[in-house]
């Protein structure tokens, strides 16, 4: 079985509707690291030294290969990234290895089955 890795970089008040519409779309789990910063085409705006913008998270999700375009998609949907600059960002890179996925592998067998 082959995976690929999500990572979602997204608003702090969207996280748990992004993870849900993950689950839903077939992701087994996530790691989620909290309080990231960061800038886009726009700087951060600041007073008095201070940043301004919303905190955001990281997203981690480990997915199988077949499901994981749907889960994209899904995820980009759910925060509304295509809706606005700065609401968030996703992405996949290939994994080569993978190891204590073992249990994963076995729920995810049945669903890769009944979709192919």
């Amino acid at each position: 079985m082959h995976f690929k890795l999500i990572i979602a970089l997204v608003e702090d008040t969207v996280t748990e509707k992004v993870i849900e519409a993950a689950r839903a779309a077939g992701a087994t789990g996530s790691t989620i690291i909290n309080h990231a910063r960061g800038e886009g085409v726009e700087q951060s705006k600041t007073f008095l030294g201070l940043t301004l913008d919303t905190q955001r998270d990281v997203l981690l999700l480990l997915v199988e290969e077949h499901l994981s375009r749907t889960i994209l998609e899904k995820i980009s949907e759910a925060g509304k990234f295509d809706e606005q600059s700065g609401n968030g960002i996703a992405f996949q890179i290939d994994i080569e290895d993978a190891v204590g996925v073992s249990h994963q592998i076995q729920t995810l067998s049945h669903v890769i089955e009944e979709e192919l």
